[in-house]
């Protein structure tokens, strides 16, 4: 047949003698015409356009600018391309009706595809080049084409063509497209005004463009990149290169910031509030919610619908045409000119829907259409969820920032319970909002199924159905269950946590006495608690995981089997692989309706939560602050009694009989009257209605330093607190001076800020305190930004404080000196450092008014010497600022320049010293008798090496091991580096790594073989047993039949004849293979689901017992270089992730890849031509993926990072409530929030912009597999039920593409906990064997305690310089030996190689004739004692403290409990022996913990005692106590002394002196004493 426009079956085809507009063939030549002038337009320009332009990418999105109806405008143009498909689709099937090729039906057509696709090509260009004029050429295309397609229709209509033919349709319809588009065109005229108009508009791109930190780009691109994710890309692919870093996703645009979105929720929130007329009833948080966001949930919601009504096209299309080609054979084609006008053929719309390729098309659109409505529903919900957490966040923070002291201090409200809020009810209202359009668009999809169901497959339909929706209430019934399970493992997981951080706190008492074995038992029996917990979770996943597979199993099988039995029709193999989709459908919502309904009752609970928490009582509103929590009285008391207090008057440099006040500045007469605050007729209270404080009266002077001083629990912190607006007041003001001239009542607001103030008193803020609380608070950041708080950084001044507090050495300390971080993540301070640090803020602070409370409770005599001297008279005073120090040091009163005595609650007395001399002799008297007896129990305190010294000597281990560690360890430095970055939260780690195989085996190997081999053959026989159901379905009902020719093929629909019998009986014997092939398969889902989750438990079982052990084996050098937290870490976050985390992704990870090769490998068998187009989409899926996973974790990683420090920030407000409100920084710290929590947000955004950006990608691929296998089946000849067969596994593929990505970017997340654990498993073990069996050690050895050293030369490791070189001693049995020597001489290293801790390279000790190396350690460490420098307690009873072996009676604990001076205070407490000990022993005070240890020491009837420094975190009494038990108890045994304070050991038979590892003095101290210039006697020398 020749080609030819007009087709050459007709003579006059080329003929006008009707008219013009008469030949059919004109009217479409005359169609082409705006469309070829569109493209010889355009084509220059956008040559022109690009050429010049080629850097086209780097241009900057500025100038991204949308003309008016941009949206409109693309859906449009879509809707105009798929139009065109139609038309195109329709010529080329008439064409085929016709005598000879008719060219005019469909090439006007494909003209007009290419001309819309160039139109929006080149709009798009336009629109970024923001130059509007170039929009004439399509506003004349749009009038050209609107006009000769309304002659087409014009014509048409003259012929009496109607709605039937579907050619008139088409052309309507795009009549009507080209008149919007016309009509969006003149909009942009009207709008614009760029041309006809005198001015045309000036148009600025959006501020978010303008500003280049906005990355995040979604609000501002096309509709088409918009729905594609475009603009990822550069991203993504960039990912590979470089990691991505914060700074490269930058900020978030206006619209999503976490104070945008608080405003519009807060705006909804106080409206909801005005509305409801009763007050105590709290606003509708939901409605609140609704209000705020509603908009872009309905958007979502309507995405949902369309995506989901788009999605059963699927199963029709797949029915469609399946039966076609069933029937294809039997069209007939004889009325070939029945509908002929203009001489051609016009067809019917039906006609066009009867085509198997136009379906297979069809079904491609829809499913690309479907798949990208789903993921904009999913985009937009994530977007409003994570908009409402940021409106919530900072709902709460605002809360906090005024939430009223007393219910932080009464306990109504906990730290815990707002880190919950944070921490967990936002993110579960966010995870409800993510999932909340499926509340509503799921049933509709149930329904819609089910009325499909019924159409296709009868009343057997509502069988298969009804097995469904039954089973739906047992999903939901095992995921309540599910969450309950959840529940019980977290609190056995936080009770196994706490037992282990106990442990590698004692490691080194436990390694000492050991113990170890015990007490790992006790974390292993937690731990199997846990596990009993993990496995009943691991089942009820697993039931959940196996109805998810086996429900559309029994659905299908009852379907089928009844349809078989009930219906006369036979069932044709369109129905039923149009069902068998249906079905795969119907199931995902079933499944997913139990969790969206358990996650929204769990939304239910937590707007309950958080609706109460907002109710919550606020500060007093009318003070000229918005104070804070303090501490209650109780919780000073705790506090203030376990300080010590020591105070000390140096040898009577000040005494107070010949007091003369000393007069260091003459006060101006302005200043004498004037006072900086006055409290009048006070009462306040802690919200119990009880006032704590009554009937106050003081005045604070300006200017002059006022102390507060009285007993413990006397109401003096209250005070201050009081004063600061903290407390609630019942009656009474407290007045603030502004200036001499002005006062401000508390309640009165404060007008006329600032504006009075003279510019010297701006600078010194009027309005904020500078406040240091009892309880040291710190924030988590370096030293200098905890110092400096916030004010401008003045170097001297910065020293000055620096030095005042004598904060230099200990900064000398830290790694990083003053830009170390410190606080809760950050490097562990002791007491006294921490609260100099506060005292050092609240010095630096450019305040009038300072108040300190209790500032020298933590710190030394030196130290609170050199504080009161340099910080509070010289630094504070030389200022004239009004200090205001709470203090227990009552040599310090000499400097007040006025007192205020309190006793119980109320002011007792108020003066300066002078007055109170006078008038109250008594309390004066007091005094001097109080700092008497401070001198005589404190006069040798100055001898002993401070408390100070001590607290920078352990930072100093601290940091000694790590560095040590630095130099040596090269060959691990890979493998530590890594570590360390692991913890330190880096946010560039950059290590690179493809999934772990080897990781992957090790956690396999973890979980057994036997499991690995059952799970990997149960998996794949699944696998087969499903897809030879499916293929059983194909062979049935295609069957053949034989006794039936084909004219008789109409009877597929008629009932059947009697003489079918045989048929039937044939059609039923597939019943019973089918029966049994579906109960193999409903079977075999259960063995998967069951060994893969206890799969899952074996391994976590197998890994967490090996890690312990292997770290409570490790010797104590371990501990030394590895950071407690990193060790913590593995047994927290990392046991949680295997444990919980993995099982499932590798479940879904495994049953979606054999689910895609399945699919696949049934395609090509049905199809092998199919596998020709598999190569391009398995490499187009290989990138994808690949580069999928690369920016996914790094994302991943940046969300984990970024969340902590915004939730360790509002734990951390809580805590320091007080002083942030005293300073007045919460506009400061609220801005930090803010910044913080867009900085999560943004990192949350990518990550799910970029799950979305993978799932089109994959969404798409599935299409194209879709497609291709529709159209190789349709040219090959096989069968129709396994078209349909192929089909239904092609359209599962598009489903579970993307979750294997996912799964293995989510599985490579996880296996770097495996990973970690498996580093810590290859730490060596000390070795407890030895070279002596146990059995050749006597019973009662050491019998003697005699101790003798030969050239003893100790390292701590194989690699560092050793610490101990060639000592030789010889002790005798029951001698008394102190040890004695500076910070580092080796006194400690002496006494661990007793035990063998450390590495013995040379020599030896032998005791009582055995060389203890030699000896397994269990043996050797069981038989002596040692009392080490700090006292450990263990959380339990205190029978467990001092005998966890249980070997020893109760008159043998209590005999020693005795001796310790314990036994009254025992008895005292309820339970006796069996009383509790909370952890670290909080209960008790210091001197009693190192007491119980002397107790524990003593249980152990050993012959050889060691002390290692044991007095020094002790008070003068208690120590004398000790030696003197030590003389007594001790008295037969060997007793080694390691000393702090050499007066300790002057009584001693023999001293050692030793000197950088080597022994510089040996022998008597009578003696030693003699030797001048001996170091023993110039130690004690420096003591006198």
């Amino acid at each position: 047949m020749a080609l030819s426009f007009c087709g050459n079956d007709r003579g006059n085809a080329y003929s006008v003698d009707n008219g013009v507009l008469d030949n059919g063939c004109f009217v479409d030549a005359l169609n082409l015409v705006p469309h070829v002038f569109l493209l010889f337009i355009t084509f220059p320009i956008l040559f022109i356009g690009w050429g010049s332009q080629s850097s086209k990418v780097q241009i900057h999105h500025n100038t991204w600018l949308h003309f008016p109806g941009h949206n409109l405008r693309w859906i449009l143009t879509f809707t105009l391309l798929f139009v065109h498909v139609c038309e195109i689709a329709e010529g080329i099937v008439s064409n085929t009706r016709m005598g000879s090729y008719h060219l005019h039906l469909f090439m006007p057509a494909l003209m007009g595809f290419i001309a819309a696709t160039t139109s929006v090509v080149y709009y798009h260009n336009i629109e970024t080049a923001n130059f509007p004029k170039l929009l004439l050429a399509l506003f004349i295309y749009w009038i050209l084409a609107f006009f000769t397609k309304m002659i087409k229709l014009w014509k048409f209509a003259e012929a009496k063509l109607g709605v039937n033919e579907l050619r008139f349709c088409i052309t309507a319809v795009l009549v009507v497209l080209y008149g919007l588009l016309m009509a969006v065109e003149i909009n942009v005229i009207r709008v614009r005004k760029y041309v006809f108009f005198a001015n045309p508009q000036r148009v600025k791109p959006p501020e978010d463009l303008q500003d280049l930190g906005v990355r995040f780009l979604q609000p501002f691109v096309n509709l088409l990149s918009k729905a594609t994710y475009w603009w990822m890309n550069p991203l993504i692919i960039g990912a590979h290169k470089r990691p991505i870093e914060l700074k490269k996703i930058g900020k978030l645009p206006i619209a999503m910031r976490a104070l945008t979105n608080y405003m519009r929720l807060k705006d909804s929130y106080e409206e909801q509030r005005q509305k409801t007329e009763d007050p105590e009833k709290s606003p509708s948080i939901w409605k609140s919610m609704y209000r705020a966001f509603g908009g872009p949930i309905l958007l979502s919601s309507t995405f949902r619908y369309m995506a989901d009504l788009l999605g059963f096209a699927g199963p029709l299309c797949i029915s469609g045409i399946v039966e076609n080609l069933h029937n294809s054979a039997n069209i007939d084609r004889t009325n070939k000119t029945a509908n002929m006008t203009f001489g051609v053929y016009f067809m019917s719309s039906t006609e066009l829907l009867k085509n198997t390729s136009v379906l297979a098309v069809l079904l491609f659109l829809a499913l690309v259409l479907q798949r990208t409505f789903l993921q904009a529903s999913y985009y937009v919900t994530i977007e409003t969820g994570i908009n409402l957490r940021g409106a919530l966040l900072a709902m709460i923070y605002n809360k906090i920032l005024r939430l009223s002291t007393s219910n932080m201090s009464m306990g109504e409200m906990t730290l815990g319970q707002i880190n919950n809020l944070v921490a967990i009810e936002t993110n579960q209202l966010m995870w409800f909002l993510f999932l909340c359009p499926n509340l509503w668009a799921m049933p509709v999809q149930i329904i819609m199924g089910v009325i499909l169901l019924y159409y296709l497959l009868g009343n057997s339909a509502l069988i298969g159905a009804g097995v469904i929706l039954l089973l739906a209430p047992v999903q939901y019934l095992i995921a309540t269950k599910l969450a309950d399970t959840q529940k019980s493992t977290l609190d056995y997981s936080t009770d196994r946590l706490k037992k282990t951080t106990e442990i590698l706190k004692g490691i080194k008492l436990l390694k000492l006495y050991a113990w170890e074995n015990i007490f790992c038992d006790r974390v292993e029996e937690t731990r199997g608690k846990e596990l009993t917990s993990l496995k009943t979770f691991a089942l009820y996943t697993s039931m959940s995981i196996f109805l998810n597979a086996a429900i559309p199993i029994a659905a299908v099988l009852a379907t089928f089997v009844t349809h078989a039995y009930i219906e006369e029709v036979r069932l044709s193999p369109d129905k039923a692989f149009a069902s068998l989709a249906l079905f795969h459908i119907l199931v995902t919502p079933l499944f997913l309706l139990s969790t969206v309904v358990r996650f929204a009752v769990k939304a239910l609970v937590s707007v309950q939560k958080l609706s109460e928490f907002l109710q919550s009582d606020e500060i007093g509103d009318d003070s000229w602050r918005n104070g804070e929590m303090p501490m209650s009285p109780e919780v000073c008391k705790k506090y203030k009694y376990q300080e010590n207090t020591k105070a000390i008057n140096r040898k009577g440099r000040y005494r107070m009989d010949n007091y003369e006040q000393p007069m260091r500045r003459q006060l101006r007469p302005t200043e004498t009257e004037d006072v900086a605050v006055e409290v009048n007729d006070g009462f306040f209270t802690w919200g119990s209605n009880l006032s704590t404080l009554s009937d106050i009266n003081i005045r604070i002077p300006t200017g002059q330093l006022t102390m507060i001083v009285g007993q413990v629990g006397c109401g003096k912190s209250s005070l201050l607190l009081a004063m600061l607006g903290e407390m609630q007041t019942i009656s009474g003001k407290v007045y603030w001076s502004k200036l001499p001239d002005y006062e401000i009542l508390f309640d009165g607001s404060i007008s006329g800020h600032d504006t009075c103030l003279s510019h010297e008193e701006q600078s010194k803020n009027r309005y904020s305190v500078a406040y240091a609380a009892q309880k040291s608070w710190l924030l988590n950041a370096t030293v200098e930004e905890n110092i400096t708080f916030g004010s401008p950084f003045n170097k001297q001044r910065y020293k000055e404080v620096i030095d005042a507090c004598s904060l230099q050495p200990d900064i000398d300390l830290l790694p990083f000196g003053d830009q170390t971080e410190i606080g809760e993540r950050g490097i562990n301070l002791s007491g006294g450092q921490r609260q100099r640090i506060c005292v050092a803020r609240a010095l630096y602070q450019n305040t009038n008014i300072v108040f300190l409370d209790d500032p020298f409770s933590a710190l030394d005599i030196h130290l609170s010497d050199h504080l009161m001297q340099e910080g509070i008279l010289k630094f504070l005073q030389d200022d004239k600022r009004t200090v205001v120090l709470v203090t227990h040091k009552l040599q310090y009163l000499i400097h007040a320049d006025w007192i205020i005595a309190m006793k119980d609650g109320s002011v007792l007395r108020e003066g300066t010293l002078k007055d109170i001399q006078t008038h109250d002799v008594e309390l004066y008297e007091h005094w001097k008798t109080l700092m008497n007896r401070q001198d005589q129990e404190l006069e040798k305190e100055t001898e002993m090496e401070s408390q100070t010294t001590l607290e920078r000597k352990t930072l100093r281990r601290a940091f000694y091991s790590r560095e040590a560690k630095n130099h040596v360890d090269d060959e691990d430095e890979e493998e530590e580096v890594e570590e360390e970055d692991d913890d330190n939260m880096s946010t560039t780690t950059s290590r690179r790594s493809k999934i772990q195989w080897k990781m992957c085996c090790r956690y396999l190997s973890s979980g057994g073989f036997l499991m690995v081999f059952l799970m990997v053959s149960s998996k794949l026989a699944k696998h087969s047993v499903m897809v030879a159901i499916d293929y059983c379905l194909a062979d049935w009902t295609s069957l053949k039949r034989h006794n039936q020719s084909l004219n008789d093929s109409f009877v597929n629909s008629t009932n059947y004849t009697q003489n079918d019998d045989t048929q039937i009986a044939q059609h039923r014997s597939y019943v019973p293979v089918f029966i049994i092939l579906c109960g193999a398969a409903i079977a075999l889902c259960l063995i998967t689901s069951l060994t893969v989750e206890f799969l899952g438990v074996a391994a976590a079982t197998n890994l967490h017992h090996n890690l312990l052990n292997k770290i409570i084996h490790a010797p104590i050098r371990f501990f030394d270089v590895t950071p407690l937290g990193q060790i913590l870490n593995r047994f927290s976050a990392d046991t949680n992730i295997i444990d919980q985390h993995i099982p499932p992704t590798l479940e879904s990870l495994t049953r979606s890849t054999l689910l895609c090769l399945s699919a696949i490998g049934v395609i090509a068998f049905v199809t092998p031509t199919f596998l020709i187009a598999l190569v391009p989409l398995a490499v187009a899926f290989y990138f994808i993926q690949k580069y999928f996973r690369v920016a996914s974790k790094d994302l991943q990683d940046l969300d984990d990072s970024t969340q902590l420090p915004l939730l360790c920030h509002f734990s951390e407000t809580a805590e320091g409530l007080t002083t942030i409100r005293a300073f007045r920084h919460e506009a400061r710290f609220k801005q930090r929030m803010l910044e913080l929590t867009d900085t999560n947000n943004t990192a949350y955004l990518f990550l799910s912009a970029a799950n979305r950006w993978l799932e089109v990608r994959t969404d798409y691929l599935g299409a194209v597999i879709v497609l291709t296998a529709a159209v190789a089946a349709i040219w090959s000849t096989s069968e129709s039920g396994l078209v349909g067969l192929g089909l239904t596994y092609a359209l599962t593929v598009t489903n579970y593409l993307n979750w294997v990505v996912r799964n293995l970017a989510d599985l490579e997340v996880q296996m770097a906990a495996v990973k970690k654990v498996n580093s810590f498993l290859s730490t060596e073990s000390e070795n407890y064997e030895g070279s002596m069996d146990v059995s050749q050690v006597p019973e009662d050895w050491p019998q003697h305690g005699e101790i003798k050293i030969h050239d003893l030369c100790v390292r701590y490791d194989s690699n560092l310089k050793p610490v101990l070189k060639q000592v030789n001693a010889h002790i005798n049995p029951g001698q008394k030996v102190g040890i004695c020597g500076r910070t580092g001489s080796g006194k400690s290293s002496l006494s661990l190689a007793f035990f063998n801790m450390v590495d013995v390279f040379e020599g030896k000790i032998v005791i009582d004739g055995i060389d203890i190396c030699k000896l397994p350690l269990q043996t050797l460490r069981s038989r002596l004692s040692i009392i080490l420098q700090d006292p450990v307690l263990f959380s339990g009873s205190i029978r467990l403290n001092l005998d966890p072996e249980h070997t020893c009676t109760d008159d043998r604990l209590w005999e020693a409990l005795e001796i310790a001076q314990l036994k009254n205070m025992v008895k005292a407490l309820p339970g006796g022996l069996d009383a509790v000990v909370t952890e670290g022993g909080e209960n008790f005070s210091v001197g009693q913990r190192q007491l119980f240890c002397l107790a524990r020491a003593f249980v152990r009837k050993s012959s050889i005692l060691i002390m290692d420094e044991a007095t020094a975190s002790i008070d003068m009494a208690t120590e004398n106590i000790l030696q003197k038990v030590v003389m007594t108890a001790f008295a037969d045994r060997t007793v080694v002394t390691i000393a702090h304070r050499v007066h300790t050991i002057l009584t001693a038979d023999l001293v050692i002196v030793m000197k950088r590892g080597s022994i510089m003095e040996y022998g008597k101290p009578e003696i030693l004493m003699e030797q001048e210039d001996g170091l023993f006697a110039s130690f004690v020398k420096a003591d006198m």
